[in-house]
């Protein structure tokens, strides 16, 4: 790919994921994107990613496959049959290392307006850049001795916990107020509260 397109493309995905964050997914208009992209071309979106919803998807993937295969490291770090807490931990402390820099927190916020589509990730999601994650959801999933409908009704209230929780911690620091709890405490306070739902 030309360095000027691909350029071009990183621009368009970090104004959607911008503006998808700070607006609102459903909010955002592709011509809206297209603008604040500094694009001329009305069908810039159409012309480097196909659709709207292909837009959203490589904005969901930038981020999601570097935190993927962090998870996947941590995991095999572990050996077999670690504590349910040390999974959670492998799904939480790299999602929540995102809260670092600007476009990691608008990801995070991005994610937690998706949480419509939670139950129905592990049929849809892009399995080259979620490999990981559904794995240890997979090992997650038979640990509850609740059966299999609510082991997998938690697993999806964990989710929801687990994105929401850092959507709100990356908006109070998008606006420069000081949350709560420190870096450290609000990561170990999130794999416990995480912990806790598989483990209720």
């Amino acid at each position: 790919m030309p360095a000027r397109s691909h350029a071009t493309r990183e621009r368009i995905l970090d104004e959607a994921e911008l503006l998808f964050a700070r607006r609102g997914v459903q909010g955002t208009t592709t011509r809206e994107i297209v603008e604040a992209s500094g694009q001329r071309n009305a069908s810039a979106v159409t012309y480097h990613f196909g659709s709207r919803e292909a837009l959203l998807l490589e904005v969901l993937a930038r981020r999601g496959a570097p935190v993927d295969e962090r998870r996947g490291e941590m995991r095999a770090g572990l050996g077999a049959e670690p504590p349910t807490a040390d999974l959670v931990r492998c799904l939480v402390e790299p999602y929540l290392a995102l809260l670092a820099h600007g476009g990691g927190r608008s990801y995070l916020r991005v994610v937690a307006q998706l949480r419509g589509r939670f139950a129905a990730w592990r049929v849809e999601s892009d399995v080259a850049t979620t490999k990981n994650l559904g794995s240890i959801l997979d090992e997650l999933e038979q640990r509850p001795p609740v059966g299999e409908a609510a082991a997998g009704e938690r697993l999806v209230a964990m989710i929801m916990l687990l994105t929401a929780s850092a959507a709100e911690r990356a908006r109070l620091l998008d606006e420069r107020r000081r949350p709560t709890l420190a870096d450290t405490d609000f990561v170990d306070n999130l794999v416990a509260m995480c912990t806790a739902v598989l483990e209720a």
